[in-house]
């Protein structure tokens, strides 16, 4: 156990000060069992070992353990933790707990057994889809992490600090925008950046390889955590690639269930599940019409990417203006709300506000008998009438 208090004290010291993701502010460090999910990449590590940082507790009452560690190969994680207790421990940070076959029941005993121990873990987004047995929802506070928003990104590369934009504000007081901004902002001089690279914080470790990781990253997704879904078999990993592979090379596109399944080889039966478990680790999204749940697990209307990054990874050519602008929104507006595939636009918004997507010279054509409608358009810096701009999207967290 020494070794990994060392580890941790080590970890903990040397974490990030300057820049904080927008879920810190929102979490009720409080709780006493804490959940926070999210795809690889996104900062869940960080942000849990800011937080302690923060706490500044000796090293005995606050512990970061990484569940991936080879010492939990052999090693009980309910054994670890009673010692921790036992020496004074008052506050167990779990890393990676879907890499221990038995997280949820440990988690559960440990909750019930030690009332005064506060517990945060962090997990693969996939963790929904594979609850084991103790069920820890009537416990604990679960959260997401999602990827770094265009405002994130102002603040992490480029140290400007600008606050958030509701879609209500963006709505009914769309002038107001102009207000938050300094004069000199030109958006467009960032925003090309940040659908490139942005997403994942780990690009300024290196940008010219940033490309090349976030490919290993996906690797690493479909060939190491989706083994921890029930009912996938791993050695189909090589079909989920190729799967995810032929999917980025179309979207947007209206999926036909026959032709993805004589592409990859996997069973036209499975492919729906198979799309599912890609929406799930947040590499593709699944966008339904009005009125469908994804629990359905119906087919969707369209299939994007999860993210713009993504798309400019996979892609063979490069993505025409037309899919980026439509992966960015759908991207930023599902952090926060719920988005579905619209009749007569590009998309419908908690079920009431639509939305069409284009360029500069885009018109109001499309939505001209629609209320609560609006045209967002790429390249324009502010709004003007019922014209909003894309970049602002990006603002919303």
């Amino acid at each position: 156990m020494e070794e990994l208090l060392n580890l941790s004290a080590k970890l903990i010291a040397k974490s990030p000060k300057d820049f904080r993701r927008y879920l810190y502010s929102q979490i009720n460090w409080n709780n006493r069992l804490i959940g926070i999910k999210g795809a690889r990449g996104t900062g869940k590590s960080t942000m849990l070992l800011q937080w302690l940082q923060q706490r500044n507790l000796p090293q005995k009452e606050a512990a970061y353990f990484s569940l991936d560690e080879l010492y939990f190969t052999y090693n009980s994680l309910f054994d670890l933790a009673r010692d921790f207790y036992n020496r004074g421990g008052k506050v167990l940070v779990l890393d990676e707990v879907h890499k221990y076959s038995d997280w949820s029941r440990t988690i559960k005993n440990l909750y019930d057994r030690y009332d005064d121990l506060q517990i945060v873990f962090t997990g693969s987004s996939i963790i929904e889809i594979t609850r084991q047995e103790a069920d820890l929802s009537r416990r604990m506070l679960m959260y997401e992490l999602k990827g770094m928003s265009f405002r994130e990104y102002m603040l992490f590369e480029h140290r400007l600090n600008l606050p958030t934009i509701t879609l209500e504000q963006l709505r009914t007081e769309p002038e107001s925008t102009r207000t938050i901004f300094p004069p000199t902002f030109k958006p467009y001089a960032y925003f090309q950046d940040y659908l490139r690279y942005g997403y994942y914080p780990f690009f300024q470790n290196d940008k010219d390889g940033y490309h090349q990781r976030l490919g290993q990253l996906i690797r690493t997704i479909v060939e190491y955590d989706m083994a921890e879904i029930k009912g996938f078999d791993i050695r189909h990993a090589k079909k989920m690639l190729q799967l995810l592979y032929v999917v980025a090379q179309q979207v947007p596109f209206k999926p036909n269930i026959q032709s993805l399944a004589d592409k990859t080889g996997i069973h036209r039966n499975s492919i729906n599940n198979y799309l599912y478990f890609l929406h799930e680790a947040r590499l593709i999204h699944l966008l339904y019409p009005e009125g469908i749940s994804v629990a359905t697990l119906q087919k969707p209307e369209k299939i994007f990417l999860e993210n713009t990054n993504l798309l400019f990874t996979l892609s063979e050519n490069i993505p025409s203006l037309g899919t980026v602008r439509e992966v960015f929104f759908n991207n930023q507006l599902s952090v926060l709300h719920k988005v579905h595939q619209a009749a007569t636009t590009d998309f419908v918004v908690d079920n009431q506000y639509y939305f069409e997507i284009g360029g500069k010279r885009k018109t109001s054509k499309q939505i001209k008998d629609l209320d609560n409608a609006w045209i967002v358009k790429d390249e324009l810096e502010y709004p003007v009438s019922n014209s909003l701009p894309l970049w602002l999207f990006g603002f919303l967290y």
